[in-house]
């Protein structure tokens, strides 16, 4: 009798271009402010190497704000990666109550929801504790998120674990996404995202092809 498949393993546990969405909320200067279990500098850099991701790779990606006209427009490094999308501005602070979001979400056909949020206790344990109940897979990518503490961003993952989300880091999306360097299509735009978003890996890959491309001594 064969056991029960566990829809957290196996090869179709894992993300694809063509199986999963990507929802970023509230990435806004008001949320920022409170940010303090990581520094600023790199959840912008990971949230904004997390839509460009997505977007070599045509997952289909939603911005939502929290009441615009207080908590400021979405980071215009982000916006600027899809220039063309206005965000969502909801007064909802869980977001998957929202009609609109849902509605999104649906009309993607995706059941598995990549989300990453400002803050990680509010903004995106709600929405994520919600879907799963509704029957989604949810992965949450905790580097592109955060809270008002590093106990709060903490404690926040451990609920939505136990919920049945499944994290990863904004890397690991890529790394999943691309899955063969044999993937000619999409190897360009992924080095490039090496060399802007991955600190010391893109510095070493830039001194990789530089060794490449200088001829050794005495040719």
């Amino acid at each position: 009798m064969n056991a029960p498949q566990n829809p957290k393993a196996g090869l179709g546990a894992l993300l694809t271009p063509d199986n999963c969405a990507l929802i970023l909320i509230d990435h806004q200067p008001f949320q920022f402010a409170g940010l303090r279990s990581h520094d600023t500098q790199s959840i912008i850099n990971n949230v904004v190497g997390l839509a460009k991701t997505a977007k070599t790779f045509g997952v289909p990606t939603l911005l939502t704000t929290v009441v615009e006209e207080r908590g400021g427009y979405i980071i215009p490094q982000l916006q600027a990666v899809f220039p063309e999308q206005k965000p969502i501005d909801r007064t909802f602070i869980n977001t998957w109550e929202d009609a609109r979001v849902v509605e999104w979400v649906k009309k993607t056909g995706k059941k598995k929801i990549v989300m990453a949020a400002l803050w990680t206790e509010i903004c995106l344990a709600f929405p994520v504790i919600h879907a799963l109940g509704e029957g989604y897979e949810v992965y949450i990518v905790t580097d592109a998120s955060g809270g008002v503490s590093v106990e709060a961003h903490e404690v926040a993952i451990q609920r939505m674990i136990q919920a049945g989300a499944v994290p990863l880091t904004w890397t690991v999306f890529g790394s999943e996404l691309q899955r063969d360097w044999a993937r000619t299509n999409t190897l360009s735009d992924m080095a490039k995202l090496l060399l802007e978003h991955m600190g010391n890996v893109g510095t070493s890959y830039t001194w990789e092809q530089q060794l490449l491309a200088t001829p050794p001594p005495g040719k």
